[in-house]
C-alpha cells in the first residue's frame, strides 16, 4: 500500500467518524495502469460556496489517494445534465455520480423526503447517528436500489433558516395565498398551513422573487442566502423548523459501483465521510460570519409566532399519515424514524437544548 494513500485514508476515516469495518480499516493499494474516470453532477452552480467547492474538495482528495488512478469529473448544474434530472441521469447509467438532496425526488418515492430530513425532526447530530447506528443508511440504499442507485452521505447543512419574506408573517393568516419556493415534507406542511409550495432550481430563486413570481422562498442558512442576494428583494428572515438537519447524498450509479474495486469502493467511502463532516463544520463557520453581515445590511430577523409553529406540528402528523397511507415504503422509513428520533430527542433535549438555555459568554 502506498503510505500516501494509507494516510489520507485514516484521516478520513477518523474525521467522518466511521463505524463500518470497510471505512474504519481502509486498504487502497496501487495497480499500475489502473485508470477510472466517474462524471459527477451536482444540482448546484459552478464554485457554490460550501455545497459545490465541498464536492470538488471530494473529487481532488480521490484523486490524491489514489495516486491518480480514480479521476472524478465534477459537472456544475445544466452542464451536463439539469439541475434537478442528476437522478434520471444516473440511474440511467448517463454519469456515474451526482451530489444533490433526497427531498428532490420524493415525485419518485415519497420515502426519499425522510432521508433528506422533516420539518421539527433529526439535527444533523441524531440524522447521522439514525443514518450509521439506527439503520438508515441500509434502509435508503435498499429503496434506491430499485432505480440502480447507491447512496453515500455527502453533506449536512444543519439547521436551516425558514426563509426570506417580502412581509412580515404575525399570524396564520399571512400564510394564506402565499407562494413560496420550498421543498420536501416541508412543502407539504405549509401547503397544509395555506402556502402554494413551488419547486425551484437555485438558479431561478432570486428573479423569481425580485419579479414577485413568489413572495417568499427558503434556501439554505446566513451564507449561501448572503451569496444568493435574497436581503435586496425581501428584508424578512426567520428561523425555521423546516429543515433542522437536512442530509446532502453523494449517490452512485449501482451498477457502476458494483463493479468497482473493493479497494476502490473503500477510499471513496472514506472520501465522502471526510465531505459529510468537513461540510457541517463549514456550514456552521460559514453561517456566523455571514449573520453578521446580514444584520449590517439591515435585514429584519425573527422567529414564526407560536400560532404558526403549533399549526405546522399538527399539519405534519396529518402529512405522516396520509403519506404512510399512501406508500408502503414511507411508512416503513417513518417507522424505522419515530422511535429512534423519540429517545434521541429525549437526550439532545436534557443535554444541549438544556445547555442552551444557560448563559453563555459576558
Amino acid at each position: 500500500m502506498e503510505r500516501r494513500a494509507f494516510l489520507l485514508l485514516g484521516a478520513a476515516g477518523v474525521l467522518g467518524g466511521c463505524k463500518r469495518e470497510e471505512t474504519s480499516r481502509p486498504s487502497f493499494s496501487i495497480s499500475k495502469g489502473r485508470r477510472i474516470a466517474i462524471k459527477l453532477a451536482t444540482s448546484w452552480p459552478a464554485n457554490f460556496p460550501i455545497m459545490g467547492t465541498g464536492i470538488e474538495r471530494f473529487a481532488q482528495r480521490v484523486h490524491e489517494a489514489s495516486g491518480g488512478e480514480v479521476q472524478i469529473k465534477v459537472f456544475a448544474k445544466n452542464l451536463l445534465v439539469p439541475a434537478l434530472g442528476v437522478f434520471d441521469a444516473c440511474s440511467a447509467g448517463q454519469i456515474e455520480a451526482f451530489h444533490s438532496g433526497p427531498y428532490y425526488w420524493k415525485g419518485k418515492n415519497p420515502a426519499f423526503a425522510l432521508f433528506g430530513g422533516f420539518p421539527f425532526g433529526f439535527t444533523a447530530t441524531e440524522m447521522g447517528a439514525w443514518m450509521e447506528y439506527g439503520g438508515g443508511l441500509e434502509l435508503w440504499r435498499r429503496l434506491y436500489a430499485h432505480y440502480n442507485l447507491y447512496p453515500l452521505l455527502g453533506g449536512n447543512t444543519g439547521v436551516q433558516m425558514g426563509g426570506w419574506f417580502r412581509k412580515p408573517i404575525t399570524s396564520l393568516a399571512d400564510l394564506k395565498g402565499l407562494k413560496m419556493r420550498i421543498p420536501g415534507l416541508g412543502g407539504e406542511v405549509f401547503a397544509k398551513l395555506g402556502v402554494n409550495p413551488i419547486l425551484l432550481p437555485a438558479g431561478e430563486i432570486y428573479t423569481a422573487l425580485e419579479r414577485g413570481t413568489i413572495d417568499a422562498t427558503e434556501w439554505v442558512g446566513p451564507a449561501l442566502d448572503l451569496r444568493m442576494g435574497f436581503y435586496k428583494v425581501a428584508k424578512y428572515y426567520y428561523s425555521g423548523f423546516h429543515e433542522p438537519g437536512s442530509t446532502l447524498e453523494l449517490t452512485f450509479n449501482k451498477s457502476f459501483w458494483d463493479g468497482l474495486d473493493e479497494d476502490v469502493r473503500q477510499l471513496i467511502t472514506a472520501a465522502a465521510n471526510e465531505l459529510n463532516s468537513s461540510m457541517l463544520y463549514e456550514f456552521q463557520a460559514q453561517n456566523a460570519k455571514a449573520l453578521q453581515k446580514l444584520r449590517q445590511f439591515g435585514v429584519q430577523l425573527g422567529s414564526f409566532p407560536p400560532e404558526i409553529v403549533e399549526a405546522a406540528k399538527r399539519a405534519l402528523q396529518e402529512v405522516i399519515q396520509e403519506q404512510s397511507a399512501k406508500s408502503r415504503d414511507f411508512k416503513e422509513v417513518w417507522e424505522a424514524i419515530e422511535p429512534f428520533w423519540q429517545i434521541n430527542r429525549a437526550w439532545t433535549a436534557l443535554g444541549l437544548k438544556n445547555y442552551l438555555t444557560m448563559r453563555d459568554g459576558p
